[in-house]
């Protein structure tokens, strides 16, 4: 009860309020997991798509997204206020206090994992509680200790299409679902490793540990940056090899794809921040341009 009283009626109508609690919700991050969530929605459906599951997929995904995302603000607040990219977010910047953010943040992911349990499915519900658990339980701690957090925050990133899968058809197991995760999954090394390299001198007050050790030259990053990237075309093609999709797909994700490793060769050539910029934003188009040519493929086929 104490913890209720935290939140006065006036918040509710206060616009600034309301934007810093948006805000806390990492709208951008989120819009993304849900565009990921209804691309595995949408495959898994094989084309009898129940719109009224989706929309309930949408609002429990999105509730849960925003959860996590205004959680993990709450456990890294202290951090994120050293670092000049983040030290205007809600919390460090005092437009919301730690114990108010909490508490959003938890009801936000127990009623997000409440409604995808009753209105979707129980697969569904569990997904994304699973997304959740490993993204604020093992990649957020883990981001101060060891640069292993990028392949374990890859996993509850690549999560969304396979909770969109689950919601489609209540199980898992599939191998175009497990191929969506592969293009996510490997899409986050290079657009999370390209983010902490323009960062990092950010990262480093911080004491975040996004980039291999011992590494000045950007050698080993490189190694992991364009490994990921070429292993990013086999696994885009199989969405197509297995019948999923058509040459539609095909032309725009193998191109889209060719695009992203070059700025990654790009970045191997030169190793600094403005090849690093380069990289981040082609990830930042990389997924959203392979999604809307699974869409159009979908629509015209």
């Amino acid at each position: 009860m104490k913890l209720a009283t935290e939140f006065s009626l006036s918040e509710f109508f206060d616009t600034q309020q309301i934007a810093a609690y948006y805000e806390l919700t990492k709208p951008g991050i989120t819009l993304t997991v849900l565009a990921s969530m209804v691309i595995g929605f949408v495959l898994g459906s094989a084309g009898q798509i129940d719109y009224i599951t989706l929309i309930h997929a949408i609002l429990g995904t999105w509730l849960i997204a925003s959860g996590t995302a205004a959680h993990n603000q709450f456990l890294e607040w202290r951090y994120d206020g050293k670092m000049k990219r983040t030290k205007k977010r809600p919390v460090p910047a005092s437009k919301i206090s730690p114990k108010k953010s909490v508490l959003f943040s938890l009801t936000l992911i127990t009623v997000g994992l409440l409604y995808l349990l009753l209105a979707v499915n129980a697969i569904a519900g569990l997904v994304s509680l699973l997304t959740t658990l490993i993204y604020l339980g093992i990649y957020t701690p883990m981001k101060r200790i060891s640069v292993a957090n990028v392949f374990i925050g890859a996993i509850p990133g690549a999560l969304p299409p396979v909770g969109g899968w689950a919601a489609a058809t209540g199980h898992l197991g599939s191998t175009g679902m497990w191929l969506l995760f592969g293009i996510v999954f490997l899409w986050q090394i290079p657009h999370v490793m390209a983010i902490a390299w323009v960062c990092k001198d950010d990262y480093t007050n911080a004491g975040f540990q996004m980039l291999p050790k011992n590494d000045p030259a950007g050698i080993k990053a490189t190694i992991l940056i364009v490994g990921c990237l070429v292993a990013l075309l086999p696994v885009s093609y199989g969405l197509y090899h297995i019948g999923m999709n058509s040459w539609i797909y095909l032309i725009g994700g193998l191109l889209s794809g060719i695009v992203f490793l070059y700025y990654g060769l790009i970045f191997a050539k030169d190793r600094d921040k403005p090849s690093a910029k380069k990289l981040m934003f082609a990830s930042f188009g990389y997924l959203p341009v392979i999604w809307a040519f699974v869409i159009v493929d979908i629509l015209i086929l």
